[in-house]
């Protein structure tokens, strides 16, 4: 029997335009009911809308975190000009808000923030002021808690792509939304369109933009149209995962890798051809990370001690480098920072024996581990550790291999915190599964 379901990030409809079977899905009376009633109607000619500038740029800079793992994907942000140390003065809690039932992190753009919440039957996805919390806009629509051995609710972020916003529903219904009023532009329903069902701690995968496709797991890897929500190819079927896909260049080649619940797969981008794959079945069908590219290795890692892996890609093959038992992520990502992996060894429901581990990127080899945070999850800026305890903790120290230093602590929630938090423009998102949103203001006060 399960203990504990993982926090599924990753984490993660219907077409509205000509196709005869987008456009009768995309109305049901379902997708009009979460429409605003004050909003406009849809245009007839959705391909009006440019997409033109709609691409997520990879520059780092402040206050942008603009999908899941942040700007390159890789859980590290930009932002310097923030504290650290809190012995002298603890940090200020700005503003909290309530955003409802679930576990999808935060993404950021522009002095906005956004991410999504369950409350009485309806997921909502919110668009906040960075500085005051206040509502910008915000869109519900029906949706299941699925609250399977855990609090339920949304477990994927936001994704931000231009003057688009993509989200992905906990039951699997994929939106395509106007960044700046809200308003729906497209909706594709997974669980219909790929005749499947809802897999037992629903969809979670966040949606990953390139160029103009965007990619999703529902029960395979699915490339559509960012800008209709059209299919462009589907991959062979697996056991559906709960993380998001990772692009990756190869020789000159674009490949995605996913890590579903049968094997890590590695598909071409542009035809959906999966080149290679590597078996990697999990205990209680929980695998829910997604894998961490570095040159021409893979990281996969799963909880409920199944263990870590470095793979090694040449374009046709993947090969094991190692794996081990020391760095077993249950639901939340590792950083890998300087040729180190940060990351929480162990599962949920032993959250006093889980571990924070320092390993060896290439060797696997474990540097020092650290007890006390429980399920908790971590991010890292400016050779600093920022962790989330899973009792609301949070915590920095240096991101070093040499032995685990903290910095300093502060107490912001009180719920369970399973969601990495997200630093930008100097302030602090954190949030528990209850929804409780905290904003702490950690910038660096001006020197007279």
């Amino acid at each position: 029997m399960k203990s504990v379901t993982p926090f599924l990030f990753c984490l993660a409809g219907l077409s509205l335009w000509a196709c005869s079977e987008a456009t009768s899905e995309s109305m049901t009376p379902r997708a009009e009911a979460a429409q605003d009633s004050s909003a406009e109607p849809l245009p007839e000619v959705i391909t009006e809308i440019s997409f033109k500038d709609a691409q997520t740029k990879a520059t780092p800079q402040v206050g942008f975190w603009p999908h899941w793992l942040g700007p390159n994907y890789d859980g590290i942000s930009p932002e310097t000009n923030w504290r650290a140390d809190w012995s002298k003065e603890p940090p200020n809690v700005s503003w909290r808000k309530n955003v409802g039932i679930g576990y999808s992190s935060i993404s950021a753009a522009n002095g906005r923030i956004y991410t999504m919440g369950h409350k009485e039957g309806n997921e909502t996805v919110y668009c906040l002021n960075a500085d005051t919390g206040e509502v910008i806009w915000q869109q519900s629509y029906p949706a299941e808690l699925i609250d399977n051995l855990n609090a339920g609710g949304p477990g994927a972020t936001p994704t931000i792509d231009g003057a688009f916003l993509y989200t992905n529903s906990r039951d699997g219904r994929l939106i395509c939304f106007e960044i700046e009023t809200g308003k729906k532009v497209w909706e594709k329903i997974l669980p219909k369109v790929y005749d499947m069902e809802i897999p037992e701690w629903g969809f979670t995968c966040s949606p990953l933009i390139r160029g103009d496709r965007l990619y999703v797991e529902a029960g395979r890897l699915v490339a559509l149209e960012k800008q209709s929500g059209k299919e462009i190819w589907k991959s062979k079927a697996y056991m559906p995962g709960y993380g998001t896909p990772a692009a990756f260049e190869n020789e000159g080649t674009r490949y995605l890798a996913i890590l579903n619940n049968d094997c890590l797969s590695i598909a071409r981008e542009e035809d959906g051809k999966e080149v290679a794959s590597f078996a990697w079945p999990s205990p209680f069908n929980t695998n829910s990370t997604t894998p961490i590219i570095d040159g021409q290795t893979i990281f996969i890692s799963s909880g409920y001690g199944k263990g870590c892996a470095l793979l090694d890609f040449d374009n046709e093959t993947l090969k094991s480098r190692y794996t081990n038992r020391d760095l077993k992520n249950h639901f939340n990502n590792s950083v890998l920072y300087q040729g180190h992996l940060y990351g929480m060894d162990g599962n949920s429901n032993l959250g006093r024996i889980v571990r924070l581990t320092c390993m060896d990127h290439q060797t696997g080899k474990v540097k020092w581990r650290e007890a006390g945070f429980g399920c908790g999850s971590l991010l890292i800026a400016a050779g600093k550790l920022i962790i989330l305890s899973d009792k609301g903790m949070l915590v920095t120290a240096e991101a070093t291999p040499e032995a685990f230093k903290e910095i300093s602590r502060f107490k912001v929630l009180d719920h369970q915190c399973w969601t990495v938090p997200v630093l930008s423009d100097g302030r602090l998102y954190c949030r528990d599964s209850a929804g409780n949103l905290a904003c702490v203001d950690l910038r660096n006060k001006p020197t007279r």
